[in-house]
């Protein structure tokens, strides 16, 4: 073979141009400001079904009883309906069926005095603008927030916090499962956000047979009965 024939010699790893240390910082902030702004798909909600409702009125899953608010953890109702949902069905079932614990759940149970069973709903959220994520330290740093004041079941403190997320213009926040931390919680701004929600297909009835409902007694100790 003629030596002009050869091809180049392939650079050591060594001799080729490292990214510098400015390059990486400026990667990695990239990234932080990506997960401080929450992109999500699909929430779940466990609501009262009524037969005929249109997803935002009494009965849907959607519906926000704003009147009625004022005293959970992130309620303001003088300025915003909270819609409470979460990116885990599991966590949907157990933020309303926990109370539960220690005791037998039965069918009844899951099921309102005015006949409307529990039902389990998927919402597609990909319409939403901001949903900031106060599971990302570098968002609690910007707030200037402690994870304890986000955790704390001490409304005088939560509800400020959330309705600093509120005057900030976004639609909502992500927080942790106060029941697995494990889980991501979202409260969204109902008059903002609803217009951008869609309803994914038919809400799905709670009954003790059904598997989620099965998985959370188990795992919080619920006795199931008929």
């Amino acid at each position: 073979m003629v030596a002009g024939d050869q091809p180049p010699a392939r650079r050591p790893s060594s001799d080729r141009p490292a990214r510098s240390w400015a390059d990486h910082r400026r990667a990695a902030g990239d990234r932080r400001r990506r997960s401080r702004v929450l992109r999500l798909s699909v929430l779940y909600r466990v609501f009262p079904a009524r037969d005929g409702a249109d997803p935002a009125e009494d009965g849907g899953p959607l519906f926000v009883a704003r009147a009625l608010q004022g005293s959970s953890r992130h309620d303001n109702p003088d300025r915003y309906g909270a819609l409470y949902a979460t990116r885990v069905a599991l966590s949907a079932v157990a933020e309303r069926l926990l109370r539960f614990r220690g005791q037998r759940l039965s069918d009844g149970d899951l099921v309102r005095a005015d006949g409307r069973r529990y039902a389990l709903a998927a919402i597609d959220d990909a319409g939403l603008s901001a949903v900031h994520d106060l599971d990302d330290p570098q968002e609690l740093v910007r707030r200037r927030l402690r994870p304890s004041w986000v955790a704390t079941s001490d409304r005088s403190v939560t509800q400020p916090i959330a309705l600093q997320a509120f005057d900030d213009g976004s639609d909502g926040f992500a927080w942790w499962s106060t029941i697995e931390a494990g889980w991501s919680n979202v409260t969204l701004f109902a008059e903002r956000a609803i217009p951008r929600l869609r309803v994914g297909g038919r809400p799905d009835p709670l009954t003790t047979g059904h598997p989620l409902v099965r998985a959370m007694a188990e795992r919080f100790g619920i006795g199931l009965g008929r």
